[in-house]
């Protein structure tokens, strides 16, 4: 395999699957613009895996530099995770989505086609899926959004399945992920969200570190079986793992194809908080507040297409993605170092 290009590598799930595609030998390029991510991220992958990684600080929405990259290197694949994926954020600034996500997309495939690299593997999301109406959730359920990120999702997506139909030379692996939670078991990469975060396994463990007073959850009187909200959490080093089997099945021709990266289990919110407190060895506070609108009781995939056709599934279970999470939080309690 030649070299592969990772746009977003410097990100949570970028730099996790760089350090899997580095150990398994793959040449890795980097490209990010470090907006919502560190490089300090990268420079600890190439500590982990003992392999050096080239890194281009750019935009993805930046044609010029996109075609210096693409030019410097030959690409068999691109792995695709650049992008802004707050969801609150993209409902107060719509406009920045679609720009970043859609138009670097489109900059990016448009330099891919030059070059003739027809390979693609994109980081997509569940919320393609909008609010499901029964699970498990699969992927030939309709799809629908509820905010502008997850429109972001399927809009390149369509775009995906319209370039394929157009050339059926392009092969591309949709990955719909769940909830990426966990971090490296070293405790030197994880989550560095910035400010307050807005994703729950992040806010756990900054309380369980002291940094905030304590964990909201957002009702407890849906139709579970512990009053909260349930979910499918996978571990980012089984995501990872996934693109890597995802590269693979790319060297096979198999067109465009989609597949849900998840466990196949489903996690409430006090679960969760249970297992985080193990991990700890402390209690976590937390108080039930009213629901937020638009939540649904419960989302979590069938993953047995990618079990199927991948040969993957995910292997860590809910203790091992709080025990890495707790890790990470507590050599990192700042995140990473600001560069």
């Amino acid at each position: 395999m030649r070299s592969v290009l990772v746009t977003g590598g410097a990100g949570y799930i970028g730099s996790h699957t760089c350090l899997e595609m580095a150990r398994s030998g793959i040449d890795v390029v980097v490209v990010d613009n470090l907006c919502n991510s560190r490089m300090e991220a990268v420079r600890r992958v190439e500590g982990i895996s003992g392999k050096g990684i080239t890194f281009y600080r750019a935009d993805i929405c930046d044609e010029a530099a996109m075609e210096r990259i693409f030019e410097r290197h030959e690409f068999s694949s691109v792995v695709h995770f650049a992008g802004l994926k707050a969801v609150g954020e993209s409902v107060a600034k719509p406009l920045e989505y679609f720009h970043n996500n859609i138009t670097g997309t489109v900059v990016l495939l448009r330099a891919m086609l030059r070059h003739e690299v027809r390979n693609m593997v994109f980081s997509s999301s569940a919320t393609v899926y909008g609010d499901p109406q029964t699970v498990p959730v699969r992927e030939d359920f309709p799809l629908s959004v509820v905010n502008p990120y997850g429109r972001t999702k399927l809009v390149i997506e369509d775009m995906m399945r319209d370039l394929h139909r157009s050339d059926d030379r392009w092969n591309i692996m949709l990955l719909r992920y769940f909830n990426p939670v966990g971090a490296h078991e070293s405790g030197q990469i994880g989550e560095d969200p910035e400010g307050v975060p807005c994703n729950l396994m992040p806010y756990i463990t900054k309380v369980a570190l002291g940094s905030l007073p304590e964990l909201k959850i957002f009702g407890g009187d849906y139709p579970t079986r512990d009053g909260t909200g349930v979910r499918d959490y996978i571990h980012v080093v089984d995501l990872a793992v996934g693109h890597l089997a995802a590269l693979r099945k790319l060297e096979e021709n198999p067109g465009c194809v989609a597949y849900n990266l998840g466990t196949g289990r489903g996690c409430s919110v006090l679960e969760m908080v249970n297992a985080m407190s193990r991990a700890c060895g402390r209690a976590i506070p937390y108080s039930i507040v009213d629901r937020r609108p638009g939540d649904a009781a419960e989302v979590w995939c069938d993953p047995s297409r990618a079990m199927m056709d991948l040969g993957w599934k995910a292997e860590r279970d809910l203790d091992a993605m709080c025990a890495d999470a707790w890790r990470w939080q507590q050599k990192n309690p700042d995140g990473y170092p600001k560069d």
